[in-house]
């Protein structure tokens, strides 16, 4: 193969793995307990109050509406029906859509990575490539839960939204790569997280429907649950006249005709706001109701509630590096099935095939290939000079994709997470509008040692490549720096690219990193919230989602935030029921 045609296989097949995210199941479940916030009261009354209903929110209001009446505050629309977001096979067409409206709100860190940030009920089990894995045994020691219950909620998780996926040639490939690279012991079908290679779970049914976090609410009590839609909370309320700590009692929210409405706390000790609103949500909330730094909440000219510098501070993103592997032979479309758990800090996983950019339409509406983030209209032109950005520039690229034939797009991307990481930033305000992202920073690479793990991981994919496992899907005759300096090319970033040292792996790790959507922090257990997600310093308020987590857990984050969204609802029952035995007996 020509070296033009591999690097037009290259950039072009690069959506693939652009897009380890998608959309949702087939149909519609019949919620009695879904509105719209627009038909909502203008005040209203509830025993907890969850805002977000993403991966830990929908699990978590789930739970607590068997007992309690709860009120599920979610931003976005309903996953149902959307058919950018309805099967596998419409896999990128959620990310590029950049409406105000879309399920997935683009972001672009300060280190000048792409990234998404969900929008949708369900949160991020909608816009991920569906590998279900749970985490390691010591990583839910270190977290301190009970790991009897924590498993009994991964349980209660799996029953609805996890299956076992059936095995591609591509993918039994690169399971026998990794083993005879020395990613051993082959751990065969598992959720558990074990050092070796194995087959992960998948939130992907057989007819290849997407099942997520929303699916969790088929579980709850019709009576004791309300979700409202496109409702965006602007505002959590608190009571601080009188007392030494300020106390959570309602919050703002506002409806898609912008209309404003109030939701407070019913009477009583027990009765809880919860932010489930992810890792730039929840601490952007905090600081928007006057949880924060004094001096980043002073330039805002929001009053100070709480004096809390740790909001927003050990933010993390895992970095993922890829290499692009164009294959001589037909291969089956697949997303995450196979990873191998390395002994020496990094996650080796990989998607394949060509179904991604051969759907959907061009800029005149006629049918066409969809490019996703990396399309010419989207993310592609994101390293090019705004003014160079022309009508006629996006057209010519368009006509330029839409052109090549079918064998340009016959491949598949071996990737690397590296694990933790230990590289952290922070998250800051820009304004008051809570519509707005937030500004991030996540030091991709800051510490050593994760850069030392990534070199390791990309030392790894070459050997995979070489492997004779992996022999029937890659050329015999390409070399290994043709791929990664083609792959150097990627626009994955808007980081310049070295001008030399393309052979480094360091520097390839730098010039080619970008995410895998498994980003955390802003809240962490011990600087924001305690052991049982309690916001230190106040009353009322808890955060039970992503942006507790010092590390991510396992190869995939989701299977736990949605544990975590059971075990905590559980957990906040059974303290609420021992509460108020003893006060019953206090009081005989």
């Amino acid at each position: 193969m020509e070296i033009s045609t591999w690097r037009s296989v290259s950039i072009i097949s690069f959506t693939v793995l652009a897009f380890l995210g998608s959309g949702y199941s087939q149909q519609a479940p019949r919620y009695s307990f879904l509105n719209q916030a627009a038909e909502a009261p203008a005040i209203s009354y509830y025993d907890y109050i969850i805002i977000g209903g993403g991966t830990a929110g929908c699990p978590l209001a789930a739970t607590l509406s068997q007992n309690y009446k709860v009120l599920l505050l979610e931003r976005g629309d309903a996953p149902y029906g959307n058919k950018n977001i309805s099967n596998m096979v419409n896999f990128p067409d959620t990310l590029q859509d950049t409406s105000p409206t879309s399920p997935a709100q683009r972001f672009v860190s300060e280190d000048g990575v792409i990234n998404s940030r969900a929008r949708v009920l369900g949160g991020g089990s909608c816009l991920n490539a569906g590998f279900y894995t749970r985490a390691s045994p010591n990583y839910v020691r270190e977290a301190g839960w009970d790991g009897r219950l924590a498993n009994e909620s991964y349980e209660w998780v799996e029953k609805i939204v996890a299956f076992e996926p059936t095995m591609p040639q591509w993918q039994t490939a690169l399971k026998e790569g990794l083993l005879e690279v020395g990613v051993t012991p082959f751990n065969g079908f598992t959720y558990d997280h074990e050092f070796g290679t194995k087959i992960g779970g998948t939130i992907f049914d057989s007819d290849g429907n997407r099942h997520t976090a929303a699916d969790l609410l088929e579980y709850a009590n019709p009576e004791g649950l309300t979700v409202l839609l496109h409702a965006r909370v602007s505002r959590i309320l608190f009571k601080v006249k009188g007392r030494s700590r300020p106390q959570a009692f309602g919050v703002i929210f506002w409806d898609q005709n912008g209309r404003k409405h109030k939701a407070y706390l019913n009477k009583g000790t027990d009765n809880e706001i919860i932010l489930s609103a992810g890792a730039l949500g929840s601490p952007q909330l905090l600081i928007l109701s006057g949880i924060g730094s004094r001096d980043q909440l002073g330039a805002l000219n929001i009053t100070v509630v709480l004096d809390q510098p740790m909001v927003g501070q050990g933010m993390s993103d895992n970095p993922m590096n890829a290499i692009f592997v164009p294959s001589p032979n037909p291969i089956a479309t697949t997303l995450i099935q196979v990873v191998g758990i390395t002994t020496f800090g990094c996650f080796i996983e990989g998607a394949s095939g060509s179904n991604f950019m051969v759907s959907g339409s061009n800029s005149s509406g006629a049918p066409g290939r969809n490019f996703g983030m990396f399309s010419p209209q989207t993310g592609q032109l994101a390293t090019v000079p705004p003014k160079e950005r022309t009508p006629e520039a996006i057209a010519r690229a368009v006509e330029a994709m839409n052109s090549l034939e079918e064998y340009h797009f016959q491949g598949g991307f071996i990737l690397e997470k590296t694990r933790g990481p230990l590289s952290t930033g922070f998250l800051k305000l820009n304004n008051r509008n809570i519509d707005e992202n937030p500004s991030v920073t996540f030091n991709y690479f800051k510490e050593p040692e994760d850069l030392e793990r990534c070199v390791r991981g990309i030392e790894a994919i070459e050997r995979i490549i070489k492997s004779p496992g992996f022999s029937n899907f890659t050329y015999s005759d390409v070399q290994m720096g043709t791929l990664l300096n083609i792959s150097t090319q990627f626009p994955v970033n808007t980081l310049p690219r070295s001008s030399d040292d393309t052979r480094s792996p360091e520097q390839y790790c730098r010039d080619t990193v970008m995410t895998i959507w498994h980003y955390h922090g802003g809240c962490q257990v011990g600087q924001v919230v305690d052991l049982d997600y309690k916001v230190i310093g106040t009353d009322a308020l808890r955060v039970v989602d992503g942006s507790t987590f010092r590390f991510s857990p396992g190869t995939n984050p989701q299977a736990t935030v949605m544990m975590l969204g059971r075990y905590m609802g559980i957990k906040i029952q059974n303290e609420r029921f021992a509460r108020q035995q003893a006060k019953r007996r206090n009081n005989s």
